[in-house]
């Protein structure tokens, strides 16, 4: 039996993925965390640095930096400088200030991540967005769309690598032509990096896109964290790599008097993390996969649901519309699955499955969705 193969109950506790349908019976699979304990080593250092008693105000360590950089090498051939990091209390932050640091306007492609279409707003910035194309069920970009959507005002792609929801781990050739994009056209790149260690494919690999060329770097905002991978989100802690000290200073700027500093639990989490957690996280990825290929299998069998092979992240991204549904979302709930709303991802008739879960959560939710397909 896997070590995720047991249950940890989050009924009552602080979790918000659990309280949203507290004292209903509807297992909650929407929002990206999953129900999985933390790595051995993560709980251990967190004892460790709880122990000590005092919590004041904390910088990372040497050692941290130190953990950061040799898991980069180590993982994706990607030698970073310890000043190129801009500590964060969350991703989503990044995302934020990323679009208050580049003047102009920013560009996306949507399904995605919410955060991609808020942060915009909230920055006083103007989105365009493209849809991706998905040719034989195969989740691309559209380099014409993008072309055509980009204005003489844009200054910003937002990319999501690997891709929520559609579950793609971009390759190089498609990385290198976003690249190329983004020099012809003058934008800067904000690459939200932080499903990257969840690579479920063999036979795939990450590429950080400012590991691409120094031209390519030069113009990257790369947004990372242990957060997703090692399942410690509730622990606040991210980073930025930043590797052009112009763009960097600026990012910083616009941090200025609104950003606060990483908890101590989070640097501690976050060290133990990428130093001491590879056999744990290959067994997760493995475990993954499986709960993956059980999902594929039965969405197959069943008639007026479809979805594309998830290469990477455990979200799986469901095609209902051929239920002429009014309400999808509603209507799996009515049926005890709580999912996330295509529609906050910019794609109605679409819903979010999160299937970072003990597969005898999987199984049920599985009978559940066949259940509610066939009275649809």
């Amino acid at each position: 039996m896997s070590i995720f193969d047991q249950p940890v109950d989050r009924r009552g506790s602080d979790a918000i993925k659990w309280g949203k349908y507290a004292g209903r019976d509807i297992l909650p699979l929407w929002v990206a965390d999953m129900d999985f304990a933390a790595p051995p080593a993560v709980i251990a250092a967190v004892q460790q640095r709880i122990a000590h008693g005092v919590f004041g105000y904390g910088a990372p360590p040497a050692s941290l930096t130190e953990a950061l950089q040799a898991h980069l090498q180590a993982e994706y051939s990607w030698p970073i400088e310890a000043d190129w990091i801009v500590w964060l209390p969350g991703l989503v932050s990044g995302l934020n200030i990323a679009c208050r640091t580049v003047d102009g306007d920013v560009l996306t492609a949507t399904p995605i991540y919410p955060p991609f279409l808020s942060a915009p707003r909230l920055s006083g910035r103007t989105l365009h967005s493209v849809d991706l194309a998905c040719p034989a069920g195969h989740w691309q970009w559209d380099k014409n769309a993008l072309q055509a959507a980009s204005t003489v005002e844009t200054r910003l792609f937002l990319l999501c690598h690997p891709h929520n929801p559609v579950g793609r781990c971009w390759n190089r050739q498609e990385l290198l032509d976003l690249a190329d994009f983004a020099e012809r056209n003058d934008l800067v790149v904000c690459s939200d990096e932080i499903h990257c260690g969840l690579i479920l494919d063999a036979d795939k690999h990450h590429i950080p896109f400012a590991s691409l060329s120094p031209e390519a770097a030069k113009r990257s905002i790369t947004l990372m964290a242990p957060s997703k991978t090692f399942n410690i989100p509730g622990l606040g802690c991210a980073f930025a790599v930043i590797p052009d000290a112009g763009l960097r200073r600026r990012f910083l700027r616009a941090m200025d008097g609104i950003v606060p500093h990483v908890n101590v639990l989070g640097l501690a989490a976050c060290e133990a993390a990428y130093r001491d957690c590879t056999d744990w996280q290959r067994e997760l990825i493995a475990y993954l996969a499986s709960n993956r290929d059980a999902i594929e299998t039965a969405v197959n069998r069943l008639s007026g649901v479809k979805m594309s092979h998830i290469e990477a992240t455990y979200l799986a991204w469901l095609d209902v519309r051929e239920l002429n549904l009014a309400q999808p979302h509603q209507h799996f709930e009515t049926h005890g699955l709580g999912l996330s709303d295509g529609a906050d991802f910019g794609a109605k008739g679409w819903l979010r499955l999160n299937f970072g879960c003990p597969r005898s959560t999987l199984d049920e939710a599985l009978r559940r969705l066949q259940q509610a397909v066939v009275v649809a």
